[in-house]
């Protein structure tokens, strides 16, 4: 069988062949000759889609003055590695700079406007019970103002959220005692909501938008409920998780259009928390940790 060799042996050979006397060089005809090439198996330069999500959460929650065009250069790159997670990830940073800078906090009940219909629902979230199960003059306040938006939007669901966080009794629920305060105060049954499983407000996010998603297809539309300094958080992360979760980047089951606000004098909550929320959504519960005690 021939071997093909390349133009640079095969001068070689000759040159060691011309000097050892075995070949006259004014005896050779010369003939073009063309390389063989081996192409290697195209390697993916790509690096892993929720590594780059991480310090792009990161770089933006940072607000130093390299974090604009670090976080540029980030989205980029995961265009590169997932053009639809880019995509997501885009609506979110958008989302991000709006709830944190642009956001309309309405105080006490919910503005004019909004649609009175089974399309809205009203997301009350809780703030930790007393050691005994109680509930705190802050939760109290927040559902006054739940309270007033319900009449004011009589024919919109109303969902409580938030788990067992009384130290010395785990059979009491946030948003089991949420309920039962509007119920008592004359709200219908029929139109609470209860999730009483989650810890966190990423958890508040999470698995309130999972349980109407799968059980009330006719809910379209969220107004958060909560203190002041915690409405943009609140905003967020209801927001954020819809757009995580749709098969495409466009389609949203659920999107948050509005607020109502128990005012306090306490500052919003910061940055750096709302980049460990999102992560902790997103699934990168070791990014989350991370991020929160960083």
């Amino acid at each position: 069988m021939k071997k093909l060799i390349t133009p640079l042996l095969a001068l070689c050979i000759f040159l060691s062949a011309c000097t050892s006397g075995k070949i006259d060089p004014s005896d050779v005809t010369y003939e073009s000759t063309t390389a063989v090439t081996v192409t290697a198996p195209e390697q993916s330069s790509h690096r892993d889609p929720a590594v780059i999500v991480r310090e792009l959460v990161e770089a933006y929650s940072s607000g130093d003055e390299d974090s604009e065009m670090r976080t540029a250069g980030l989205l980029d790159e995961l265009r590169q590695a997932d053009p639809l997670s880019a995509s997501r990830w885009e609506r979110i940073l958008v989302l991000w700079k709006t709830a944190d800078n642009d956001l309309v906090i309405n105080p006490d009940v919910l503005p004019d406007g909004l649609p009175d219909t089974g399309e809205l629902c009203l997301v009350v979230l809780g703030f930790q019970l007393n050691s005994d199960g109680t509930m705190r003059e802050e939760l109290l306040e927040r559902l006054c103002v739940a309270l007033a938006s319900a009449e004011k939007y009589p024919n919109a669901y109303i969902a409580c959220t938030g788990g067992p966080t009384a130290s010395q009794d785990r059979s009491v629920t946030e948003a089991g005692s949420m309920a039962q305060w509007l119920i008592e105060n004359g709200v219908d049954p029929d139109r609470i909501i209860i999730e009483d499983q989650s810890l966190t407000t990423a958890q508040n996010a999470l698995f309130t938008n999972r349980i109407l998603a799968d059980s009330y297809p006719e809910i379209r539309y969220l107004a958060i409920i909560s203190s002041d300094y915690h409405i943009s958080t609140g905003t967020l992360l209801f927001g954020a998780q819809p757009i995580l979760a749709s098969e495409d980047s466009d389609t949203d089951t659920l999107t948050v259009i509005s607020n109502a606000a128990y005012v306090t004098s306490r500052p919003p909550i910061q940055t750096s928390f709302q980049a460990s929320a999102l992560l902790d959504i997103a699934g990168d519960s070791d990014g989350a940790i991370e991020m929160f005690y960083g």
